[in-house]
């Protein structure tokens, strides 16, 4: 059993001085496979203090100065990727396919930004002024569990890249992530308080980010309740806001979709990451007289998915993230039934030989209609809407007819499907495939956020303008 008893502050490890301890469990079987000592309020005021002094000096670095300590992260990165992928599958269950990309992408991320130093003009000339793209301040970082470091190798990387400083708070439950993370930030050694790291409860240490004046930006990956919860604790300081919240991506598989093809792919999409996704495509918009070609195809790709062992190479999901988790997917598959719609495969329960741990049953329901709380609310497990549609502009009103909109896929022949992706409401659509561009820019619009990430987007939400007329 692991004890972690240490936070990252000004460019050492230091003992919290918060008292809390959180039992970390393993959602294969739910037995405890550790401890980790909360940091406080006071833990939390000492790393922003040690992030404002850092910006002082951080700020005034060029940008090729920014490249090597952007460098210089990457490679602790490498050289820890078997860590980040064994922290995954122990504490939350990812399987080791996703765990493997997740830990990829980490690199990808710093890439991204690293490439980018080497073009963006952070001083413009325009009318009669001179504009400057000056680093907002210091920066809180808030993740989730699901991928903590690469949400934090995202996040850090594009502060860094600004000029920033940062703070950041990790979910308490992705501690063994946030652990390989702290050693990271170690080796690469980063100025003094430039990155500074605490595991803490939102209400506790998330709070004290949020209303703290010294504090000039907040980005959050995670649910759209607590992202409105940071917007309102934030106001009173005037922060600058980037959150990426939930979602309820439409699927639209268009009358000239290749279904032997865009059907199994759906699964993946909907099923990705065990479905604790915010960009997870949950509903499945088919064409009425599809349907029973559609039901055919989706049951026998979801027998073949594998429900599993996170270990195991073969495995296409693993479990919910805690039984708490558990429990909220079980009452959505409870309400399907209760609302109507008829469940094709899947149901409640655990599937066979996995009762000792958070696994859920592919779940996949037809004939559901998009006022359904199923179609409406983000489950984040594994459970697919299919709702049928008449013709396009029916479909394009059930796509947008919801709160979210961070993702959406369209399967069809090219020309169409672009124009029926022009009317999406959407941060992102993708076409006839599932590639996420570290370049484009990448948020929700609606209920599932506000801002961008990635590419010149996402730099640019780390930087305040200033012109100088003359």
């Amino acid at each position: 059993m692991k004890t972690l008893n240490r936070i990252y502050v000004n460019g050492a490890f230091v003992a919290p001085h918060g008292t809390e301890l959180f039992e970390l469990i393993n959602p294969v079987d739910n037995t405890l496979t550790g401890t980790v000592q909360l940091a406080d309020e006071h833990d939390t005021r000492t790393a922003i203090a040690a992030a404002k002094r850092a910006f002082r000096t951080y700020s005034q670095t060029s940008p090729q100065e920014r490249m090597l300590y952007l460098r210089s992260f990457r490679a602790a990165v490498e050289k820890r990727l078997d860590s980040i992928v064994e922290a995954m599958l122990l504490e939350y269950g990812g399987t080791i396919q996703f765990c493997r990309q997740a830990a990829q992408s980490c690199l990808a991320f710093i890439d991204s930004n690293i490439a980018l130093l080497e073009t963006f003009d952070f001083e413009r000339r325009l009318g009669n002024s001179d504009v400057f793209l000056d680093p907002v301040g210091v920066v809180g970082i808030i993740t989730p569990w699901n991928a903590s470091n690469g949400f934090i190798c995202s996040k850090l990387s594009t502060a860094l890249a600004a000029g920033c400083t940062a703070v950041i708070k990790p979910a308490q439950m992705s501690a063994l992530q946030t652990q390989v993370m702290m050693e990271i930030l170690d080796d690469a050694r980063l100025p003094q308080g430039v990155a500074n790291v605490l595991i803490g409860r939102g209400e506790l240490v998330g709070a004290e980010i949020c209303r703290h004046p010294d504090i000039a930006k907040i980005t959050f990956t995670g649910s759209t309740d607590v992202g409105k919860w940071i917007a309102r604790e934030s106001a009173s300081t005037m922060k600058r806001l980037t959150l990426e919240l939930g979602g309820k991506s439409p699927n639209i598989l268009l009358e000239d979709a290749d279904f032997e093809t865009a059907v199994p792919m759906a699964a993946l999409m909907a099923f990705m990451n065990s479905g604790q996704a915010c960009i997870a495509g949950t509903r499945l918009l088919v064409p009425e007289d599809k349907l029973p070609l559609v039901e055919s195809l989706i049951v026998k790709a979801v027998e073949s998915l594998k429900v599993g062992n996170p270990g195991d190479e073969d495995t296409a999901v693993g479990p919910m993230v805690n039984k708490k988790q558990y429990e909220r997917v079980q009452s959505y598959i409870r309400l399907g039934l209760e609302e109507g719609a008829r469940l094709l495969i899947g149901g409640e329960g655990h599937p066979e030989g996995l009762e000792e741990g958070n696994f859920v049953k592919l779940t996949v329901f037809s004939d559901v209609t998009n006022d359904m709380r199923i179609a409406r609310e983000e489950i984040f497990g594994p459970v697919l809407s299919i709702i049928t549609y008449k013709d396009d502009e029916e479909a394009i009103a059930i796509a947008n007819d919801t709160d979210y909109g961070l993702f959406a896929y369209v399967s069809g022949e090219e020309n169409h499907a672009r124009k029926i992706a022009g009317r999406i409401e959407s941060g992102r659509v993708a076409i006839n495939q599932f590639e996420f561009d570290l370049v484009a820019p990448f948020g929700g619009s609606k209920q599932s956020g506000i801002g961008r990430e990635y590419g010149k987007y996402g730099l640019e939400a780390f930087l305040e303008p200033k012109a100088i007329s003359y």
